[in-house]
């Protein structure tokens, strides 16, 4: 394998980026150019708000150009839950608001013309035990209680879409898609760009301060930008830019996998119909064939960065057991990024101070949720009286944050033996 990202060679190209090389001004300054800051530009500039995004990196450097371009919609709690945890109003707000994340990425696409492969496309959810199974179907229970196109699919079923058998059953969800997601995220520059939205790479932000009612921001080569509203955008690559920030979340390595191109006979056999599929496992694999036909399978890795080939090898042996057929099929590309997960798997709004928002942790559910946060994020930073869907609560640093390697390694150690005895 070569350590090299498979999105990146299928990509679309990349719109033209300037560095930052002389201080501006505008209305609204956007720190980090994924999923969250582009879609936040394109829906301020379209509302005609003078905008600026500055990231250290082109567009869709970090998670939003590496991760599986599953556009999963919901969250992880269930419709009734949701309404439990934030009242019935704001619950069904939100149950509705995340359960059409994904027509929302769809919509968007159709909208500007993005060249990013997108299209529906069942999310499959593998169920490894029985106590999941029976979490699986209550949701189904919940959600088709509420109108939505979700199933539940026994073992013999699941087996036929996915080519093994190796689930109990499934969560079916019919309203999902998917997209080459660095493809998305260039697309999605582009069309902030068209929009009249300025981004700029190389435009590390290492100070940001408040003065005279307006943010200022200093970047690594000296430039700065001036701006009375700044959104932080930088979700699992956050670091201390904003204190506590960093430390309220975990931010978990996700490590994938690309064999070659499959010949035609054996993409009949699994996810033939374009369906991608994560599982339930608390330690989850998550995996789905491009649109060459290269089957991309993904997991969580060590806390610490990738460095050798042995990290990726529980997924080398994933595919090796359970898909033999593939046995004479090289595995070529191997990858990691990031993902900012919340102890209680929700995503957080926060305004620290005044004329400043955070939006941050989309638990591995970014396509979706964070497209669709950015343009609440860009009615918020345009009224400043609006009422997000998500409730703004203070940034709350995760106690001994210090010793989340530790924490993250044992924890993960504990989850794999739950998922190996059916306990999760």
């Amino acid at each position: 394998m070569q350590h090299a990202n498979v999105w990146e060679e299928t990509a679309v190209p990349a719109p033209a980026v300037p560095a930052l090389e002389s201080s501006a001004g505008a209305q609204v300054l956007v720190i980090g150019a994924g999923y969250l800051g582009l879609s936040t530009a394109l829906h301020l500039a379209q509302a005609g708000h003078e905008t600026i995004v500055v990231d250290a990196h082109p567009p869709g450097w970090g998670a939003s150009g590496r991760n599986g371009g599953q556009v999963i919609p919901g969250l992880k709690y269930d419709p009734s839950e949701l309404e439990t945890k934030f009242g019935r109003e704001r619950g069904e707000r939100l149950w509705r608001f995340a359960g059409a994340t994904a027509d929302f990425v769809l919509d968007l696409v159709a909208r500007h013309g993005l060249a990013c492969s997108a299209r529906r496309a069942p999310w499959i959810q593998g169920i490894h035990s029985a106590k999941a199974a029976e979490r699986a179907r209550r949701r189904v229970e919940d959600w088709q209680a509420r109108g939505a196109a979700v199933a539940y699919l026994d073992r013999a079923q699941v087996a036929a879409i996915v080519g093994t058998d190796i689930y109990v059953g499934a969560f079916a969800d019919y309203r999902a898609a998917a997209v080459q997601p660095l493809s998305y995220a260039r697309e999605l520059a582009r069309a902030a760009l068209t929009a009249g939205a300025q981004i700029y790479r190389d435009a590390q932000v290492l100070s940001l301060r408040a003065e005279r009612g307006q943010w200022c921001a200093v970047t690594a080569n000296g430039a700065g930008v001036r701006a009375p509203t700044v959104v932080i955008a930088t979700n699992a690559y956050t670091d201390d830019l904003v204190p506590d920030l960093a430390r309220s979340i975990v931010s978990l390595n996700s490590l994938q996998i690309a064999t070659a191109p499959l010949p035609v006979a054996l993409r009949g056999t699994m996810l033939s119909h374009g369906e991608t599929l994560s599982d339930t496992r608390r330690v989850i694999r998550y995996w789905r064939l491009d649109d060459a036909g290269r089957l991309l399978m993904g997991g969580r890795g060590p806390y610490r960065e990738a460095e050798s080939e042995l990290a990726w090898r529980h997924l080398v042996a994933h595919v090796r057991r359970h898909f033999p057929a593939l046995a004479a099929v090289p595995i070529t590309h191997r990858w990691d990024g990031r993902v900012a997960v919340h102890l209680d798997y929700l995503p957080r709004l926060h305004r620290p101070h005044p004329g400043m928002l955070v939006a941050i942790g989309c638990q591995g559910r970014g396509v979706a949720w964070q497209s669709a946060m950015g343009a609440e994020l860009a009615r918020l930073a345009g009224d400043p009286a609006y009422d997000p869907v998500l409730p703004i609560t203070p940034v709350q640093p995760i106690p001994f944050h210090r010793l989340k390697a530790i924490g993250v390694a044992s924890t993960i150690a504990l989850w794999r033996a739950l998922d190996r005895a059916g306990l999760s």
